[in-house]
């Protein structure tokens, strides 16, 4: 019988449109034959998403597909439809059914019983409760659900200029369904509050809270019992009858066990293990379990600070973090899987990022927050901009505050916001609630925050805005990104969004440049691999760049990717072909990125974190991804990568010099950096060798490079960082340029202020005149702790620099890319003679063949 205090209700469900039956909610539940022509589908799931699951729109990513769709369709409601089954008595049992997320209103019929209507579930972010007691029995069960789609105005799930909209608006039951049996009183809502004593040895003290409810007509006595770990705690209890609810709270005044010594701390990544405990609550009467919780936990303190009193940073233990960090979206379709969830959590991990922003309360269900736990990768979560301009909404908003200012849609959000909270707030990779995006949310919804705050997380730190000010002479907007209760929100969004050249994330002091928190930037499109845009690009369509193309670029002032294509022509040459754009495309995405997060590497004394816009693709894309819908690392991918590592040399643009940068929190002493320079012939032009010591969280100049005479247009940056036995821990390579980039910080660019356009571009052009090398290539694949794994040895048998070579995984079966994959470095470049082994993890059970390719490389 345990095992039905908690089912979750996924599979069997039918899906149907309204004008396909004139059948009544309530005939609905009680004759499962009715729904039999409908598309089978497990929920969570949206109406399109079940439509294409069922191939009634197939590959709707393709080519524009997407436009076909017709969207008349999705403005009535659909239905849905389930049976389950209880084999058990259910004499003395009562049962609540939980709807974590419907999108938008809906009617719910369980065995021919109206068990709540639209006025009760109303809202994609609202979660409902319904006690189905008396609606229940033993035997087969009927559920229909009618969901009324969202209409202009509502505040429904969204997706803003990173891809068109949902043709169905992500109508549907997006979120679980879970009926839960109790014996009368119900234990929800569990939380853990940590306080944390640093001082040898560390103790932490928790609070340990639940909330009781009694849907029995009869007082109950009895028993909350608590347990995490060797830790046991427990609490007399009576509550009243016919639905009374208190709040029971366990402190470590009161009970020794919850001040534990030494405990395990939740870190984020790199900077120790992310120890999760476990939480058993139970409620006994008479030694008979009532109902139970079980809820994962981490011990950690979060606590915000200010850089200068202007920018906001974020420490973690009571260590200051330099956030670097992505933004996330889900699939287009909200067809995610769970497998799909976890490889891009261990992408954001191999790329030696620490944080992912959530623009929007993501995930179907809490898959991603349990990962981003266990990973060990910080979470920004809160609301999206979507609801706070007009052309995302359908209705006019209020220029400061968005669409949410009338009172009746305050009550709306406050509650959603309510919600989503007490459904994620255990999770200790959350390290801060953004409660609004571009603007700030009128005084009377933020004072309603900062009450929910208070009542139920009233440790982790808050955004107002994950906009706001500039430099100390700069701020943007200040009305509408100043909150009259809570000040500035101390983060920058200033861009930019679009082309941006390597020089611009060092030498800006004014908008998005290398200081203070910026949640939300990036140099602009990041093209995905040839084979990638062979998935969703008709043949016929792949070259030149075409109207194809746009469709799947972003919208408004990003639905094309000229900036991006201007700037390869004028840095690198025009490509003559599909395969020469590929490679300088790829070449250029790596180009571009590294700078921005290395930039805030090496400014960490006035920076304090930076979010790239974005990490992924809610469907095949040209713009913002380090890796693609397909989940194929981009050049970008590895420029992150590299961009991030701990411990490394790095390049300032701005000025010249070369870096040494420890992210670590204890000091790297005897340390050796490696510096020489190439022209594009592969002559050595200077050579240093430097000895330093690395203090802990430290950015050092090492050297200063002068400006360099009667030589190539284009040149290489070898940069080679050893430790005190001469063991290699980094290598960064970079191509540049004697004609330096010269950014217009004057341009007047309308209403579009977010890039910083060129006056002159760099040449690297003379990159396409290096001659070709030969490089041997042998590998092994073996089996691994976790999949499998292969090694590959490269070797540079020339006398001329192999530049960015390409290794990719090809199951031999399929012709097809087998990904995800895990190199741990590539586009890598080789210096003559030298000799490289990389390795990369992947999971496939067929035979994986290695495919290499380079700029100007010859492979033996």
């Amino acid at each position: 019988m345990s095992k039905l205090f908690n089912v979750v209700l996924s599979d069997g469900w039918k899906v149907f449109s309204s004008e396909s039956t004139a059948h009544s909610g309530q005939v609905l539940s009680t004759d499962a034959s009715f729904s039999q022509n409908g598309y089978a589908t497990s929920v969570p799931a949206t109406v399109l998403g079940a439509l294409v699951e069922n191939d009634v729109y197939k590959d709707p990513y393709f080519g524009e597909n997407l436009k076909a769709i017709p969207t008349d369709q999705f403005k009535v409601p659909w239905w849905y439809t389930t049976t389950f089954s209880i084999e058990e008595d259910l004499s003395g049992l009562y049962g609540m059914l939980y709807f974590d997320g419907i999108n938008y209103k809906a009617n719910v019929w369980l065995n021919g019983n109206l068990i709540a209507d639209s006025g009760l579930i109303d809202g994609a972010y609202k979660r409902t409760s319904v006690d189905v007691t008396t609606a229940i029995r033993k035997g087969e069960n009927i559920l229909a659900i009618e969901v009324i789609p969202p209409v202009p105005g509502d505040f429904s799930t969204g997706f803003v200029d990173w891809n068109p909209a949902p043709p169905d608006g992500n109508m549907g039951v997006f979120r679980p369904v879970i009926l839960r049996l109790h014996r009368g009183v119900r234990v929800e809502n569990p939380f853990v509050r940590s306080r944390i004593d640093f001082n040898d040895p560390v103790s932490a003290k928790l609070t340990v809270s639940a909330e009781l409810s009694n849907d029995a007509d009869q007082a109950i006595e009895g028993v909350l019992k608590g347990k995490i770990g060797d830790a046991v705690f427990q609490q007399p209890v009576t509550l009243s009858p016919g639905g009374s609810k208190v709040k029971v709270v366990f402190t470590p005044e009161d009970y020794d066990p919850l001040i534990l010594s030494n405990p395990k701390l939740w870190w984020p990544y790199q900077l120790g293990e992310p120890h999760l405990y476990d939480l058993d609550m139970r409620f006994e009467v008479n030694g008979v379990v009532s109902s139970e919780s079980r809820t994962r936990f981490g011990i950690r303190e979060i606590k915000d600070y200010w850089l200068e009193d202007t920018h906001r940073g974020y420490m973690v233990n009571g260590v200051k973090v330099l956030i670097k960090g992505a933004g996330w979206t889900d699939d287009l379709l909200l067809m995610d899987s769970h497998e799909k969830i976890e490889a891009q959590v261990r992408y954001v991990k191999h790329m030696n990022m620490n944080c992912i922003r959530l623009e929007g309360f993501w995930g179907t269900d809490k898959k991603l927050y349990d990962l981003c736990d266990e990973y060990g990768i910080l979470l920004m979560a809160g609301w999206s901009c979507h609801w706070e301009h007009e052309i995302h909404m359908g209705i006019p908003v209020n220029e400061r505050y968005g669409a949410v200012y009338k009172p009746d849609d305050i009550e709306h959000v406050a509650q959603a916001w309510e919600d989503q909270l007490l459904w994620l707030r255990n999770h200790p990779s959350i390290f801060v609630w953004t409660v609004a995006s571009d603007k700030v949310p009128i005084t009377e919804l933020e004072q309603k925050y900062i009450d929910t705050f208070a009542e139920y997380d009233p440790d982790r730190p808050y955004l107002n805005s994950t906009g706001g000010v500039g430099s100390d002479q700069h701020v943007i907007g200040p009305e509408d990104v100043i909150s009259e209760i809570s000040g500035s929100s101390g983060v920058k969004m200033l861009g930019p969004y679009a082309y941006t050249a390597p020089g611009y994330w060092y030498t800006d002091t004014q908008f998005g440049g290398a200081y203070g928190f910026n949640t939300e930037t990036g140099p602009g499109a990041q093209v995905p691999q040839l084979e990638s845009l062979r998935k969703f690009i008709p043949e016929d369509q792949l070259w030149p760049v075409n109207e194809v193309w746009d469709y799947h670029c972003g919208r408004y002032e990003f639905s094309t990717i000229n900036r991006f294509i201007t700037a390869i022509n004028e840095r690198y040459g025009t490509p003559k072909d599909i395969t020469e754009f590929d490679r300088k495309a790829q070449a250029m995405n790596y180009e571009l990125m590294r700078p921005m997060f290395e930039a805030f590497q090496v400014n960490k004394k006035k920076a304090t974190g930076v979010i790239q816009w974005m990490l992924n693709g809610a469907w095949p894309k040209m713009y913002w991804q380090l890796y693609d819908y397909y989940l194929n690392p981009n050049g970008a991918f590895y420029a992150t990568l590299k961009a991030c590592e701990p411990l490394q040399l790095i390049y300032n643009y701005g000025n010249q010099q070369v870096y040494g940068v420890n992210d670590y929190q204890q000091p790297v002493n005897g340390l050796k950096a490696h510096i020489r320079g190439y022209d594009i012939h592969s002559k050595v032009i200077f050579e240093e060798i430097i000895t330093f010591d690395a203090e802990p969280d430290s950015s050092v100049s090492l050297f200063q490079i002068e400006k360099l005479k009667d030589m190539s247009t284009t040149w290489f940056l070898d940069l080679r960082l050893y430790d005190a036995n001469e063991v290699p821990i980094s290598t960064n390579f970079y191509w540049l340029s004697t004609k330096e980039e010269i950014l217009d910080y004057e341009a007047d660019l309308g209403d579009f202020a977010y890039h910083t356009p060129s006056k002159q571009y760099a040449d690297l052009r003379q990159l396409n005149e290096l001659k070709s090398t030969t490089v041997a290539v042998s590998y092994e694949v073996s089996d691994a702790k976790s999949g499998r794994e292969i090694v590959v040895h490269l070797e540079n048998t020339g006398n001329t620099i192999a530049f960015m070579i390409n290794l990719k995984l090809i199951d031999q079966q399929t012709n097809e890319l087998i990904l995800p994959v895990f190199w741990n470095d590539n586009f890598v470049s080789l210096l003559p003679g030298e000799k490289r082994t990389l390795q990369a993890g992947f999971e496939s059970d067929g035979q994986p063949e290695l495919q290499v390719e380079g700029w100007n490389m010859k492979s033996m």
